[in-house]
């Protein structure tokens, strides 16, 4: 390796740390779309990501990686259901937002963290500390508080914390690049994407990414936006601890909350601060384990 080049824990850390910026003002973006139904969006995003993979594809040169994990029957069937999974949680935090649900969509993402050390600790036999499960306690006690004060939005927040904590799952287990991995989820997602698109357009109100220039290159960004976080995610879920990268995703829904109180200005009740300083409490915890270890690390190599 190039002693110039960032260690693979490092450049993961990173990567993971720029997708979860990226997802945490997507809300903002998603304004720019407000005006397209949310599977019509769905559809246009997936139908503008494969050919912005393609190109990324092209200039790295890793299209025989495409074609070798085409023929893999197994990779394929993963990606298969990881890309089901990525759908389905793109439709529900669409919706949501749409629909002035931001505070359960961030819900959604922090629960997520959750669902990915359990994942981490009972699937992939990662070990956690035990000032990392207290961490894990202090998080999960803030969000059985937000449990308790958001029973019908429950469904939100369940979908798209374990549609994207089983997906990071699948994808760091699936023997693929991150890159050709994408490329190929989205193009499995082509076909049903090109006939939501299709019959949004067939309609009476036709589609939306015809009414207006401006609304058109908004949809075409959702392209951009999509496939880079993703990538980065993918990057990252394949070269870090599968629970060190969920306690990392906190970040996106911490945004994605202070976005619901400023820019959608939505009431934020008693129950939602004493999760948000649990939360934080719980990532503190586990940021000094890290940094303890670390140091711990360096004494014995010295």
């Amino acid at each position: 390796m190039d002693s110039a080049s960032p260690p693979p824990r490092q450049s993961g850390f990173v990567a993971g740390l720029s997708a979860y910026f990226i997802w945490g003002f997507l809300p903002l973006y998603l304004i720019l779309v407000r005006e397209v139904p949310p599977f019509e969006f769905v559809g246009w995003r997936i139908i503008w990501t494969l050919p912005i993979c393609l190109v990324i594809v092209a200039v790295r040169r890793q299209g025989p990686e495409i074609m070798r994990a085409l023929r893999q029957r197994r990779t394929l069937v993963t990606l298969l259901a990881s890309s089901t999974l990525i759908g389905v949680n793109w439709l529900v935090y669409v919706w949501a937002i749409q629909n002035g649900q931001v505070y359960a969509a961030s819900l959604g993402y922090y629960i997520n963290p959750l669902i990915n050390v359990l994942l981490g600790t009972f699937v992939l036999g990662e070990r956690l500390t035990g000032r990392q499960w207290a961490a894990v306690a202090i998080a999960a006690a803030g969000v059985a508080l937000l449990l308790g004060g958001a029973i019908t939005t429950l469904w939100i927040s369940l979908t798209l914390g374990l549609s994207f904590g089983t997906y990071g799952l699948l994808r760091k287990r699936v023997d693929v690049g991150a890159l050709p991995g994408l490329t190929i989820e989205s193009a499995l997602l082509l076909v049903p994407a090109v006939a939501i698109a299709w019959w949004y357009a067939a309609s009476a109100a036709g589609s939306a990414f015809f009414q207006s220039v401006e609304l058109s290159l908004a949809i075409v960004l959702g392209g951009v936006v999509t496939a880079v976080p993703l990538l980065l995610f993918a990057i990252a879920a394949r070269r870090m601890d599968y629970s060190t990268l969920g306690f990392l995703q906190f970040l996106a829904p911490t945004i994605v909350f202070i976005l619901g109180l400023t820019v959608f200005d939505q009431p934020l009740r008693p129950v939602q601060v004493a999760c948000f300083v649990l939360i934080w409490t719980a990532i503190a915890v586990f940021v000094w384990d890290i940094l303890v270890r670390r140091k711990a690390d360096k004494v014995l190599q010295a």
